[in-house]
């Protein structure tokens, strides 16, 4: 098991302690638990301001939970290279969507314990569609779908709830939408429609 933030002797508790101390300050809080799941990807959204990614941090500290993401691979360049991968970071070609979507999937195969962590907005500007490589890595991994978030306008966190891709992306989506709706991000006015593009949902899951 690779080092990384959370499983760091002496330092992964210390930062443990502070995140409970900073969203206590700042009235955040925790909604459930982990989900009784050992593989899953995990919705990271609604995703339009740069306080996200250290929020999703602190809960993840907070939780106990391993947590990765994707970086594109040009990134790992001296010396963020192995702050990055200290931080849960694991360096893809993104060059294409589908080969992203194979290393994901290839990743869930030979892990016991993985969790994925993925914006499907892609960007923390205005987007009009979800990116469906979250569905089609936990639909072709087999693994669950964490609906994970962060409410704003509750100032709540959670990753508890888990929901099972069908494989009707269209209808799966339909209930992602009913989800997520409600839940208010910090620039609302960017929080972009949560739907997919018609090319993307049409992605097929890769061939062995």
């Amino acid at each position: 098991m690779s080092v990384t933030i959370f499983n760091t002797p002496v330092i992964t508790p210390i930062l443990r302690a502070i995140a409970h101390l900073g969203l206590r300050l700042v009235g955040w809080r925790v909604e459930g638990g982990v989900p009784p799941a050992r593989k899953f990807v995990l919705i990271a959204a609604p995703h339009t301001s740069n306080w996200d990614a250290p929020l999703m941090l602190a809960f993840a500290l907070i939780l106990r939970m391993e947590l990765r993401w994707f970086v594109k691979a040009t990134v790992f360049r001296p010396p963020w290279g192995p702050i990055l991968r200290w931080m849960g970071a694991i360096g893809v070609d993104r060059s294409k969507a589908t080969n992203l979507v194979s290393q994901a999937i290839a990743r869930f195969s030979v892990e016991e314990d993985f969790v994925l962590a993925v914006p499907p907005e892609g960007t923390r500007r205005a987007a009009r569609y979800w990116k469906s490589g979250f569905y089609h890595i936990a639909h072709g991994a087999e693994v669950p779908i964490s609906l994970g978030f962060l409410d704003f306008g509750r100032k709540v966190g959670s990753v508890g709830q888990l929901f099972h891709p069908t494989g009707d992306i269209y209808a799966d989506m339909g209930k992602l939408r009913e989800f997520y709706t409600p839940i208010t991000a910090c620039y609302p006015e960017k929080k972009g429609p949560i739907e997919v593009a018609p090319a993307e949902a049409a992605v097929e899951k890769p061939k062995s």
